[in-house]
């Protein structure tokens, strides 16, 4: 059965506690009431921001007063008195450190008949926005809240992204902010512009330290070359967890046009895709529907040449079983520039979540990976069944569902011992992973009695003896943990 390529549009956002924005407050007023230490610490913050900070205070403490002499960017001015109505005249933000519900709620008030959006430091029922914990590589500016549920959980999530992002970021995102009325002037087309950025952030990745200068700009500036505009990229989606796509399996999805995937790319997967890239189900389904691999090779060109830049997204790895070769040639005939990022393959992902060796020393010196069916969806007869036999080899069939039992027949056949220790693992890496140990012999039966959902691998080879020997009581259901 064929069917057609479908668009699977983008899920529509979940629920925000917060809608996370920022304010621009260069030049312009800022209104904060009192002089403790909270306070001083937001009137900090809005001087960093640029805004000239009005603080008032009955009374004021020392630390205030020295922010005051010397504040980072926007002036700071202390008043020694409480705040009234018409202080919140011209003012863009307003923020207090209240003593009590009482004086907490007045503030507020005033502030929302002025039209002036406000805050009262640990009052939410008070605040039309909140501060939270902020990763300052500015230009870039990352904030990071829990909605008050734990500030402490927000502070261990600010230091997990201190640690990944150098603080020398600060100088490329400050260079593009300089550069871009260049780029904008140039007035490339929409592809053309995106590529220039996909090639900074790369500049900016592989040298973090470095400080950018109009030579970087010079080399961005030079078309890169990209035959009729578009190109192909085909990207290993892995088994099925997010958490084991490459970087720059990540960065061609945030750089697509279009997504053409198949069934097997799970849906997390998409999740790392830019929202506006157009994403069709292209699937082929083992003995159900799919899509003729010719009209995806034709859509898959058509698409580029039309200037789109095309994820072409497979479960796994897209030169493990998965007709890259085909996708590749048609590509180049068309003279389409084409590129390929590996992914982790099922026997690979399988194996880590399992904790096995699949070249475990003194068990096996060859690891092989074979198909369990041909083109017609039967038995192979091409396979090296001596291979296979070979009790020095580890061997991952892939896609064997309905043809296993006659696999293992022959094998053992053809010398395989029936008491070589098996493996079936359904849906591998994924949360509802599920694995079935047993003997060669004993596996396709004991497959037969489960309804386990697909994609299905099996192995077989000492290297899996430890595992085979543990679940012949039973089948293992397990939910993959990530680290």
């Amino acid at each position: 059965m064929s069917r057609a390529p479908a668009e699977i549009r983008s899920g529509r956002i979940g629920p925000l506690a917060r809608l996370p924005a920022f304010f621009a407050l260069e030049g312009k007023r800022a209104l904060v009431a009192g002089a403790t230490a909270a306070a001083a610490w937001k009137a900090e913050l809005l001087s960093a921001a640029g805004a000239r900070v009005d603080v008032f205070a009955a009374t004021t403490d020392a630390d205030m007063l020295a922010l005051a002499a010397a504040p980072p960017q926007g002036a700071i001015v202390v008043h020694d008195r409480a705040w009234s109505a018409d202080d919140f005249t011209g003012a863009a933000i307003a923020v207090a450190d209240c003593a009590d519900e009482h004086e907490a709620a007045a503030f507020a008030a005033a502030a929302r008949a002025a039209g002036v959006p406000v805050n009262v430091i640990d009052r939410p029922a008070f605040c039309d926005f909140s501060f939270g914990a902020i990763v300052n590589r500015s230009p870039l500016v990352i904030g990071i809240s829990t909605d008050g549920a734990s500030p402490v959980f927000g502070q261990a999530v600010r230091a997990k992204i201190e640690a990944l992002i150098p603080k020398s970021f600060a100088r490329w995102a400050d260079a593009a902010r300089a550069w871009r009325p260049r780029v904008q002037a140039l007035a490339l087309p929409f592809r053309s512009r995106r590529n220039l950025w996909e090639r900074f952030v790369q500049r900016a990745v592989a040298a973090p330290d470095a400080t950018p200068t109009d030579t970087d700009l010079d080399a961005l500036l030079k078309p890169s070359a990209e035959p009729n505009g578009g190109a192909v990229v085909l990207v290993g989606a892995g088994p099925g967890d997010p958490e084991l796509l490459t970087l720059r399996a990540v960065r061609a999805l945030q750089s697509a046009d279009v997504i053409l995937f198949d069934d097997l790319v799970s849906h997390e997967v998409l999740d790392f895709a830019r929202r506006e890239a157009k994403k069709l189900l292209v699937g082929k389904t083992g003995y159900g529907p799919s899509c003729k691999q010719d009209d995806i090779n034709a859509l898959m060109v058509g698409l580029a040449k039309q200037g789109k830049r095309v994820v072409r997204l497979k479960g796994g790895d897209p030169l493990i079983f998965a007709r890259a070769g085909e996708e590749i040639a048609a590509c180049k005939e068309a003279a389409i520039a084409v590129d390929v990022v590996p992914g982790i393959t099922a026997a690979q992902g399988a194996a880590s979540r399992l904790g096995i060796a699949l070249t475990g020393r003194g068990q096996a010196r060859r690891l092989q990976y074979i198909t369990g069916h041909a083109r017609d969806g039967k038995l192979p007869q091409d396979i090296d069944w001596h291979s296979l036999a070979d009790p020095s080899t580890t061997t991952a069939v892939y896609m064997p569902a309905k043809t296993l039992a006659a696999l293992i027949a022959k094998a053992i056949e053809q010398g395989l011992d029936p008491q070589t220790p098996a493996l079936a693992v359904a849906r591998a890496t994924q949360r509802d992973q599920v694995v079935v140990a047993d003997a060669a012999r004993q596996l396709p039966s004991r497959l037969a009695e489960q309804n386990l959902p697909g994609p299905l691998l099996v192995m077989l080879g000492q290297a899996l003896a430890a595992q085979s020997a543990n679940g012949q009581a039973a089948d293992t259901r397990q939910t993959a943990t990530k680290a």
